[in-house]
């Protein structure tokens, strides 16, 4: 057996020590004669532990002499006894043993588990090397090791893990999907203090559309004997008819003609006589104006016997649209967080025999953001704004329920700042351009008077888009926060009847609290203090004196209106 062995080597070696020494042999007894004294009855296991690397060896000093020494495995750890007073310990395998050293009368004096593991001696002084700022453990059991502690930031505790399964497996590729790894690491670090990110966006959009028309309507009778020519182009501006002499009175026609009989009918407002057979044109104009924003001319007259009549048709609209929005969210880093002020669209949707269900549809101004602060107090993070509207180009009607569309401007990047920094999303312009032309084959390209058989239609939209983001470390703050609403009033009637108000405030003592910006420098492991314990708050810069202006004060976000 192995501790036969090892007691048999190791009293040799002690006795050919003691001889040479010029010690006495009953100094020292043989085992087999050793007097075993009453011990009491149980189990023992060991309260101590031995950490060694491959290879690696440790010598104990001993408190008494030994006389037997025993290993559970003696592949992972072996001992070797060089004196009754002190044994050798070395590591030989991945694994764990334990190690018993007796008395001749059965006294342990000394046990420890001892557990050997590449690179296990070593990993602590690279961890504590290379984060120095942390507190890192790493234990061992069989093929798995876990790590914990605190470290300053996640990105810190992705680089541990990376450090320890690196040591842990020399000679394998952790990267590797199809690696056979020797030791398996659970990473089970924490943050030393949870860093949260205020991230404020601006959104300001600017929408310009501009419409010119110009169309010309032309239509015309011919009354003249022999062959007729007649035109018509565009719209269905009136009508062409003769003059009603019904109503007009009539006088003896000897009046105006000496020696004519009958009668004849007199224009009242000219007070000549009227032709019945040809009492002129009469020019219906009551669908010539288009109502508000258009501008309708009329031309009318007679051109070598033909009746003309002439719309010309003029219109020009020019809208701005402007749109300006402030979302503000908070969020833990590594955490994702979403803020939408719209609303939501009911919209049909046809299902099996002949059901209609309903699904909504968002809009408005939506945010979306995943920050992630780093180890030098950067911020790395994941944003989506989105601006959307609804608009009726494009809709669509279903089952007599008309559907709007909606006009859409999204951007989603992944940008690297630090506290108080700002990015711009610009660039998102959008310019479009229409031009139509409705004319008269052949003649409307004709100058100058292919004019009067055309018309022309031309429309310029512009869009332009401006994102502009800031993130901020902050930390909460203590007590009550002012509202917007504080000091709000409802007025009485008689403020109301007689002095035009509809409420009154009182002007609060409270100012606005401004987020307080987080340290940008990671948190170091002071003594006395426990991990996990928040550094002492940075100081705020006061503000500067009226009047002077500060050139170097640090950006910080701010929710007051002035």
């Amino acid at each position: 057996m192995r501790k036969t062995k090892i007691v048999t080597r190791s009293v040799a070696a002690a006795l050919a020590v003691l001889l040479a020494g010029g010690i006495t042999a009953p100094a020292f007894a043989a085992p087999g004669k050793a007097r075993v004294g009453a011990l009491p009855a149980g189990t023992q296991r060991p309260t101590s532990e031995v950490l060694l690397s491959v290879g690696q060896g440790q010598l104990v000093t001993l408190p008494a002499s030994v006389s037997n020494v025993w290993t559970s495995n003696d592949k992972v750890a072996d001992v070797y006894v060089s004196n009754p007073r002190q044994i050798h310990l070395f590591g030989k395998e991945n694994g764990e043993a334990t190690v018993f050293a007796t008395t001749a009368s059965g006294q342990v004096i000394y046990a420890t588990n001892v557990r050997v593991n590449q690179n296990i001696t070593s990993l602590d002084k690279m961890l504590k090397l290379a984060f120095p700022d942390s507190d890192v453990a790493v234990t061992s059991a069989g093929q798995l090791a876990v790590i914990t502690g605190t470290v300053a930031s996640p990105d810190d505790s992705a680089a541990v893990e990376r450090l320890v399964l690196t040591a842990l497996n020399p000679g394998v590729n952790p990267s590797d999907p199809g690696a056979s790894l020797k030791m398996g690491v659970i990473n089970r670090l924490r943050t030393a203090t949870p860093l949260q990110v205020n991230l404020q966006v601006r959104i300001a959009e600017v929408s310009r559309d501009l419409v010119k028309e110009i169309g010309t309507n032309l239509l015309t009778r011919d009354q003249t004997g022999g062959f007729m020519f007649g035109i018509a182009q565009g719209r269905n501006f009136g009508s062409i008819g003769n003059v009603d002499v019904s109503k007009f009175p009539t006088v003896p026609a000897s009046n105006y003609f000496p020696g004519a009989t009958g009668t004849i009918p007199v224009n009242p407002a000219t007070g000549f006589p009227v032709n019945p057979a040809n009492p002129g044109a009469f020019y219906n104009l009551s669908t010539l104006g288009q109502g508000a924003g258009r501008t309708n001319i009329a031309l009318l007259g007679r051109l070598f016997g033909i009746d003309i009549a002439s719309a010309i048709d003029l219109a020009e609209n020019e809208g701005l649209v402007s749109t300006l929005a402030n979302p503000n969210l908070t969020a833990l880093s590594g955490e994702t967080a979403s803020f939408l002020a719209g609303g939501e669209i009911p919209i049909p949707l046809a299902q099996g025999l002949g059901q209609i269900g309903i699904e909504y549809k968002q809009y408005g101004v939506s945010l979306s953001f995943t920050p992630t602060v780093l180890a030098d107090g950067r911020i790395s993070m994941r944003v989506r704004p989105e601006v959307s509207e609804l608009t009726s180009t494009g809709s669509v009607t279903l089952s007599g329920f008309q559907i709007p569309a909606l006009t859409t401007r999204r951007a989603e990047t992944t940008v690297e700042l630090g506290s108080g920094q700002s990015f711009m999303i610009g660039g998102l312009l959008q310019n479009k351009h229409f031009n139509q032309i409705d004319k008269a084959p052949g003649i409307g390209d004709v100058p100058i008077l292919g004019t009067l058989f055309r018309s022309s239609r031309f429309r310029r939209s512009e869009t332009e888009l401006m994102i502009i983001i800031t993130p901020y470390l902050v930390k909460p703050t203590n007590g009550s926060i002012p509202l917007p609403t504080d000091g709000y009033k409802a007025s009485t009637d008689a403020a109301r009847v007689f002095m035009g108000k509809t409420f009154s405030s009182s002007p609060t003592s409270e100012g606005r609290p401004v987020p307080t910006l987080a340290p940008p420098q990671t948190q170091t492991v002071v003594p006395g203090r426990p991990i996990g314990q928040a550094a002492p708050a940075p100081q705020v810069p006061s503000a500067s004196p009226k009047g002077k202006k500060l050139a170097d004060a640090q950006p910080a976000p701010g929710f007051s209106i002035k």
